[in-house]
């Protein structure tokens, strides 16, 4: 498993600490070079190092998986705040992000580790096509697959977070040690090139010891990643001249709908990777079950005493307890809506959506579940509860974030082949996904409610990707690349007022909320979140039992989900200020060839 495999290598020493944005790397000697490539375990050390730059304390543990992504129309942090709007977290989550952010403002934050882990890529890629020999050596093909793709990785989350960044795809040098903002579309079309390359080195999933598993990347990854990376670059973006579609005739959005449903349709007809429950993908992956060929197609591989998964997006602990020893969790949480937003059938909605958290008071080391609150709740897609570990670090889990699984496949095909004009074809690759949430007599009515039309299969790809993958980071970009994050941002705040309000479809919900104080995760039993659960007589029963009981709506008179609450899901136009700037001290090192104009107007602090 990589998560004891994972060392620094010989060459990626040279970048360790490094931010390739203002600094050189040591020069290598062409022996050594020659040396480390030619020898599959020392050329393997070098791109596995890639990794490193992952798990660095300020980068995808600590920054970037913790804070983009969210807010939402699904997802925010554990809870926004209009009046606490400038603090450093908030603006991070709420569309008003300055260079000085007192969370990102570090040379060692992700912005920097992103291009250190690029650089450690280019070192390898430059490596390996001297001198690997991978026209003979299929071993040594699939390292320079796996580093094309893990660089693609890095650059796509820059992109997402930070628009037009620069472009370093050689080593550092004297050249190129200061570059300014390099125009997305020419990184976009420079990936969707690697990548197709890389698929040609790369083994299907489980086809070899070298992709048995998910942390390694595998050829249903890469496919999917281009597909994933044409629909971002076909799709609206925040660039220096507004909220737009691509110019570049190369990224118009029927070619890149094609490339999508190519890629996506090769790897199911391919099947190398197979859809199985929807809870179970999640077990597996709280249970470190990384074999390959399910619907977990690539992760991020934390060792087991670093990552912040679990920490961030998890069912909250406030104790160590039976289940945990990290009092940990729920750092970020389903907006309150979204419950309601599914079909009371649906097996997701109470797999994503927790309305409890493991309590402070311990009886024999035991806690049990308590109540939360209306403003929130908890995604319960990850819990300490479903691990065959106990945690016992303070801030880190060692759970693998999940980059992509083999749902969004099937999601993009039917996106792609819908927009392409084959609404038919699309139902075909919607209906599996909804096929194990729900009864058959209501895909039956979703069929004939999303196939009537082209623009109404759209709707319920909107509709489908919120409910299929709140809580994985995915809502965001999908809302900036379909052109509607400004509409469904400011849906989702009349919406809130209105749950607040219990008015229009929050009409007749219960006063009350009731759980059984459980020690057991296996027996979670809760009543009143759902309109008709408050029978006096059963209720009743309940307090003779012990339930506990609380509130929803009201607290100290007054609506529980406040104005402040809702006010602070985002405070400025979303679709103009969605990307992050570059950070103060970057700017400043950067020999003015870096600046954050024409991002959303002039940034100041």
């Amino acid at each position: 498993m990589m998560k004891n495999y994972i060392k620094l290598s010989i060459l990626s020493l040279s970048v360790m600490g490094l931010a390739s944005c203002d600094m050189d790397a040591p020069s290598i000697s062409t022996l050594d070079e020659s040396s480390v490539f030619a020898t599959y375990s020392l050329a393997e050390a070098e791109v596995m190092s890639i990794h490193v730059s992952f798990g660095e304390t300020n980068s995808y543990r600590g920054r970037f998986l913790p804070y983009y992504g969210i807010n939402t129309d699904v997802e925010w942090g554990n809870t926004p705040s209009y009046s606490d709007r400038m603090s450093d977290k908030q603006s991070l989550w709420n569309y008003n992000t300055l260079p000085s952010n007192g969370q990102m403002n570090t040379t060692n934050n992700a912005y920097a580790k992103f291009y250190e882990g690029i650089e450690r890529a280019n070192l390898a890629i430059q490596g390996l096509r001297k001198y690997g020999n991978i026209e003979n050596n299929p071993d040594m093909a699939q390292l320079l697959g796996e580093a094309l793709t893990l660089r693609a990785v890095i650059y796509n989350d820059l992109i997402k977070a930070w628009g037009d960044v620069p472009a370093r795809f050689e080593p550092n040098s004297s050249e190129n040690l200061y570059l300014p903002r390099t125009n997305r579309d020419v990184i976009y079309k420079q990936l969707l090139a690697d990548l197709a390359e890389a698929e040609n080195y790369c083994y299907w999933a489980n086809a070899n010891a070298i992709t048995k598993t998910t942390e390694r990347v595998n050829k249903d990854f890469v496919k999917g990643l281009r597909a994933r990376l044409a629909l971002y670059a076909g799709g609206y973006g925040l660039r220096g001249d507004g909220y737009r579609l691509s110019k570049d005739p190369d990224l118009a959005p029927n070619l890149m709908y094609e490339i999508a449903r190519k890629e996506c349709e090769e790897v199911i007809a391919h099947g190398s990777s197979k859809l199985g429950g929807f809870k179970e993908n999640f077990l597996k992956l709280c249970q470190d079950n990384v074999t390959a060929g399910g619907e977990s197609l690539w992760e991020i591989p934390f060792s087991a005493g670093r990552g912040r998964v679990l920490y961030t997006w998890g069912v909250r602990h406030r104790a160590k307890d039976q289940y945990t020893q990290q009092a940990q969790g729920g750092v970020n949480g389903p907006v309150p809506t979204l419950y309601y937003d599914y079909d009371a059938d649906d097996i997701r909605r109470d797999i994503t959506c927790v309305p409890y958290e493991w309590g402070s008071q311990l009886v024999n080391g035991n806690a049990h579940v308590t109540l939360t609150a209306l403003y929130r709740w908890m995604f319960g897609k990850l819990r300490y509860e479903w691990m065959s570990r106990i945690v016992t670090s303070t801030n880190d889990d060692g759970i693998n974030w999940q980059y992509m699984r083999l749902a969004d496949v099937y999601l993009m095909a039917a996106e792609a082949e819908n927009e392409l004009g084959n609404t038919a074809t699309a139902w075909g690759y919607m209906k599996p996904i909804l096929d194990r949430v729900l009864p058959a007599a209501k895909v039956s009515a979703l069929q004939a409610k999303y196939t009537a039309s082209q623009a109404a299969f759209r709707e319920g790809i909107y509709e489908q990707r919120a409910l299929e993958f709140a809580g994985e980071a995915l809502r965001k970009p999908d809302l900036i690349r379909w052109g509607i994050i400004d509409a469904k941002m400011a849906e989702t705040k009349a919406k809130l007022t209105a749950l607040a309000n219990r008015t229009g479809a929050y009409e007749g919900l219960p006063d009350k909320v009731f759980l059984y104080p459980s020690e057991d995760a296996n027996d979670i039993r809760i009543y009143g979140l759902n309109k008709g659960e408050d029978d006096a007589d059963y209720i009743n029963t309940l307090n003779a039992e012990g339930w506990e009981s609380k509130n929803w709506f009201i607290s100290n008179s007054a609506n529980a989900l406040t104005d402040d609450y809702i006010d602070g899901l985002y405070v400025v136009q979303p679709s103009t200020h969605c990307l992050w700037p570059i950070w103060r001290c970057f700017i400043d090192a950067s020999n003015n060839q870096l600046d954050n104009e024409g991002i959303y107007g002039q940034l100041s602090d």
